[in-house]
């Protein structure tokens, strides 16, 4: 494959102003607008307690559309330019690559699941998550995958394949959700936009290895139903070959009633089995 040049943190930069980008930065620009009308502090803003991701108001009052509109609002003028600048980095070659129709699916999955993913392990907190992030970092892993020897340059010097870059962002951004002092970042969505972009991309060898461990389940007990039946079917044939041991020795009439049952169940069974075998 032909290898890619960008440059992170410099102004020689990849990508390109495409149609979904285009409306990305429209619809997200316009969106910071409007909160920065409503209010300037984060405490005060009107906009950010409805339209922010809170996992309480989310789970107790049914704020379903809050895992939407939370990728509109942004924590201020440093937050949305970086999250834009990397939509504009990373994000015009993936629509590039698959269109614009794919590349707004895969935008909103991410970015809906790593607000979900957020409200499943966060259930408890009560403070507004806002921005794009869960999906930008959605777009880095989806980059990753797609053109891992790619050489990005960041602060246009240091070069580094993206698919080190990518790993070093994702185990970063683990260890800092393990954090309890993580601060005002919200490190699980940046981690599940990561972990949902890669789940996405990679869902057929998800799939695929689902598939084997099922069969293989399946497999397993089929082989130990098979074993047990065999276990149960020695112990009738040792079972009717010691009742008529005993009618050798004592005849059938001497057999106790419940021998004489036993007797003819087993037989019964043993005769099920040559028929099946036959």
């Amino acid at each position: 494959m032909r290898q890619r040049r960008y440059y992170m943190g410099s102004f020689r930069l990849g990508g390109g102003l495409t149609p979904g980008i285009k409306w990305l930065l429209i619809v997200i620009s316009a969106s910071y607008v409007i909160q920065i009308i409503s209010g300037e502090d984060f405490n005060n803003n009107v906009i950010i307690p409805l339209f922010g991701l809170t996992p309480t108001a989310f789970w107790n009052h049914y704020a379903l559309w809050q895992p939407v509109t939370y990728m509109l609002l942004h924590g201020g003028l440093f937050h949305i330019l970086l999250n834009m600048l990397i939509l504009w980095m990373f994000g015009g070659v993936l629509e590039s690559t698959w269109g614009t129709k794919q590349f707004m699916k895969f935008f909103l999955i991410t970015g809906i699941g790593a607000g979900l993913f957020n409200c499943i392990f966060t259930p408890g907190m009560d403070i507004p998550i806002i921005g794009a992030s869960g999906a930008i970092f959605g777009l880095l892993a989806a980059y990753g995958i797609l053109f891992p020897n790619s050489i990005i340059y960041v602060w246009g010097l240091i070069p580094i394949r993206t698919k080190y870059l990518v790993i070093g962002i994702g185990v970063f951004t683990f260890i800092s959700s393990l954090s309890p002092e993580s601060g005002t970042i919200a490190h699980l969505v940046h981690l599940g936009g990561m972990l949902i972009g890669v789940l996405y991309l990679r869902k057929e060898l998800f799939i695929h290895w689902g598939a084997r461990k099922v069969k293989g389940w399946q497999r397993e007990q089929t082989h130990q139903r098979e074993k047990r039946e065999a276990e149960t079917d020695n112990h009738l044939q040792e079972e009717v070959d010691d009742l008529l041991d005993k009618i050798n020795e004592v005849g059938i009439d001497n057999l106790t009633t419940w021998e004489k049952r036993r007797l003819r169940e087993a037989s019964k069974r043993l005769r099920e089995m040559e028929e099946k075998e036959g």
